[in-house]
């Protein structure tokens, strides 16, 4: 049996993403001594919340030659089989299979595509809350984060430095600023 949350201002229906006012973003340590930061310029998704909370669905894309990371030789080599093969599969996808709460806190479990393989992750939830633009537009904000190892993805390039250690570390962490617009 699933329990029935109340969430303040919640509204069952169909939700798309405000794109100016949202992004999808990565960290991964570089030289294993500092993080370098990108986002992809592109993306879409869709939420659709359910009279429960619990059962609201999540369908999600990132186009991957948006990837930016403020350094155009490396996002072109993030381009490349070596990394993310944008030729080849040019979106990441997430498609949610299920929204539970763990105390206060909710999680959001799904499958998430990256290069044309397929891993269940959680994302850490955090819900901002509901709001009406100046515009009439009614809208939900929230903050996802998670963090996967690149190499379960095929993801594995990496260069020894002489130094010792690689370049590009391993886990990356995935966060998410959404803000949503019901649809009519």
């Amino acid at each position: 049996m699933t329990d029935t949350i109340e969430i303040p201002g919640y509204k069952v229906g169909t939700w798309t993403v405000d794109p100016s006012h949202s992004e999808v973003g990565f960290s991964v340590r570089h030289m294993l001594i500092s993080k370098v930061r990108g986002k992809f310029e592109k993306f879409d998704a869709t939420f659709v919340t359910a009279p429960n909370p619990l059962d609201t669905t999540v369908s999600a894309t990132a186009e991957v030659a948006s990837v930016n990371t403020n350094d155009e030789n490396r996002d072109g080599h993030l381009r490349t089989n070596d990394f993310f093969d944008a030729p080849t599969h040019p979106q990441l996808t997430f498609v949610s299979t299920g929204v539970r709460q763990v105390g206060g806190d909710y999680k959001v479990d799904g499958d998430l595509t990256i290069k044309g393989v397929t891993k269940p992750v959680t994302f850490d939830f955090e819900f901002g809350g509901f709001g009406t633009d100046p515009y009439g537009n009614y809208k939900a904000g929230f903050s996802a984060k998670t963090e996967v190892d690149r190499n379960d993805f095929g993801v594995n390039w990496n260069a020894a430095l002489e130094t010792g250690g690689v370049l590009v570390g391993d886990k990356v962490t995935i966060t998410i600023e959404v803000q949503a617009v019901l649809q009519p």
